[in-house]
């Protein structure tokens, strides 16, 4: 056995080299490498929380040998990145661990717990009254009387479940979808759109977007618009202002004639109900001694027209025999 032990030193050290060969052959062909990619985050949140717009992806490098690595990837579900809420408190910006771990056996992800930020909230429910609103109006010749918003149940009412901060200010409105043209229209699922405090609409197609539980009911309600004919009319009166320049000193005004004297205006009900008379603009008679006429531009009120654009306002002008002496 002397062959065994003579030399044994060499004979150990050739061993070692040869293993070590062997795992540089062997590491040549499955070398150490890396992947990057994105995976969904899974949220565990307790019935007493809610996220507002939570992050839903984050980005994991994974490393491992070449064999181990071709086996992952973002479709494998074999990494997987969690967020434990259990015994998180409500607040704007609350700092949790996301871990993420890689269930393929010789890999290992290069950061395996992440802090990140979150805005957690607690549901809560709020219970508004949803008003109509015609914001298209009402078409040339027409004037909305009544809008309403119907539910079969009674009170139109719908119940919004969500973060409690949304709800602060929150009002609900239901929108005509067309300008007002008819005695009555009717609609149906019309849109529930929620108004925050700030004026915002709140976007309820996002309303999945926080984790939790978050709904509108209903989420579209009917409407029932009356209207009539918008315009009517009225006769009313043209009166003279008092001149800006009276005459030539010696001279007086001795008549005013208007013609013509009345003219018929149309409108909206509500604004003629407010007009019994227009008043013409004033005239400049500071270079006139005799009969003379001007052509008045009648101010019709905003939202009102009428038939007859001008007046033709006649001054008579004489000398006044209270001056002395007369004029000329």
């Amino acid at each position: 056995m002397s062959w065994v032990t003579d030399s044994w030193r060499l004979k150990l050290l050739a061993l070692g080299l040869s293993v070590l060969m062997l795992g540089a052959v062997a590491f040549s062909q499955n070398p150490t490498t890396s992947k990057t990619f994105s995976v969904s985050i899974v949220y565990t949140v307790p019935s007493a929380l809610i996220l507002i717009n939570p992050p839903t992806k984050t980005t994991v490098t994974v490393t491992g040998l070449a064999d181990s690595i071709r086996l992952v990837s973002a479709t494998c579900s074999c990494v997987v990145a969690t967020v434990d809420l259990t015994k998180a408190s409500p607040g704007p910006s609350v700092s949790v661990n996301m871990v993420v771990k890689s269930l393929i056996s010789g890999t290992q992800v290069a950061n395996p717990s992440v802090p990140i930020a979150l805005n957690v909230d607690r549901p809560a429910s709020v219970t508004l009254t949803v008003q109509p609103r015609t914001p298209r109006g009402a078409a040339p010749g027409w004037q909305i009387t009544k809008s309403a918003v119907v539910c079969a149940s009674g009170p139109c009412t719908v119940t919004f479940t969500g973060p409690s901060t949304w709800e602060t200010g929150l009002t609900a409105f239901a929108d005509f979808p067309s300008p007002v043209q008819n005695p009555t229209s009717d609609v149906v699922n019309q849109p529930v759109i929620l108004i925050q405090k700030n004026g915002a609409p709140l976007d309820v197609t996002v309303l999945t977007v926080p984790v939790g539980v978050t709904s509108l009911d209903p989420s579209t309600v009917a409407m029932h618009i009356e209207a009539k004919t918008g315009t009517s009319s009225r006769q009313v009166v043209l009166i003279d202002s008092p001149p800006s320049h009276g005459p030539p000193t010696g001279y007086r005004v001795t008549n005013v004639t208007i013609s013509p004297i009345t003219v018929v205006i149309s409108g909206a009900p509500e604004a003629l109900a407010k007009i019994t008379t227009l008043t013409l603009p004033a005239a400049d008679l500071s270079g006139h001694t005799s009969e003379f006429t001007f052509r008045i531009t009648i101010p019709y009120p905003a939202g009102l027209v009428g038939p007859v654009p001008t007046a033709r306002v006649t001054y008579s002008i004489s000398p006044n025999p209270n001056v002395s002496p007369p004029p000329g």
